[in-house]
């Protein structure tokens, strides 16, 4: 028969095997859960680079496209520029197409072998209107570069 102490000395290590268990199982989930916060916080951390890289990627995308409509704009403005000098010399005179039983004051265009009677006739304009008319394409060719960089702005944004 087992002594009082061998029964105690039995309860003991029965007790110290089973707390031993409950740590080592305490630390078995601990280390689990820490292996599961490490995959999220890597996760996160590799979604959080792939959005930077992606804003980044955009951010250089719109820089481009500004400095490309940027100096298609300043073309722009420097051909107009060039044409409205040339304008104000009279190194070049604008003129349009009329009808041959025009009334107005026709200069006709160079005549050509077939003969004077189906020559295209053209008629000066004024400076001023002349003026005018290119002041409102500047107006429009500025307006359609702008109108670019806004698709290309948005299609860059969306991520077209």
């Amino acid at each position: 028969m087992l002594s009082r102490w061998q029964l105690g000395l039995g309860a003991f290590l029965l007790l110290l095997s089973a707390a031993l268990a409950w740590q080592v199982q305490g630390w078995r989930y601990e280390r689990q859960l820490a292996q599961q916060a490490q995959a999220q916080a890597d996760a996160t951390t590799a979604r959080l680079l792939a959005e930077r890289e992606q804003r980044q990627a955009v951010e250089q995308r719109l820089e481009e496209s500004e400095s490309r409509h940027f100096k298609e704009l300043t073309d722009a403005q420097q051909a107009q520029a060039r044409l409205r000098d040339r304008l104000a010399t009279a190194d070049l005179r604008l003129s349009v197409l009329v009808e041959r039983d025009s009334a107005c004051t026709a200069v006709p265009a160079a005549a050509s072998a077939g003969g004077v009677d189906h020559a295209t006739v053209r008629a000066r304009l004024e400076p001023a209107l002349a003026g005018r008319i290119i002041a409102i394409t500047d107006a429009g060719d500025r307006g359609l570069i702008a109108l670019r960089a806004c698709q290309d702005y948005v299609r860059g944004v969306r991520g077209y």
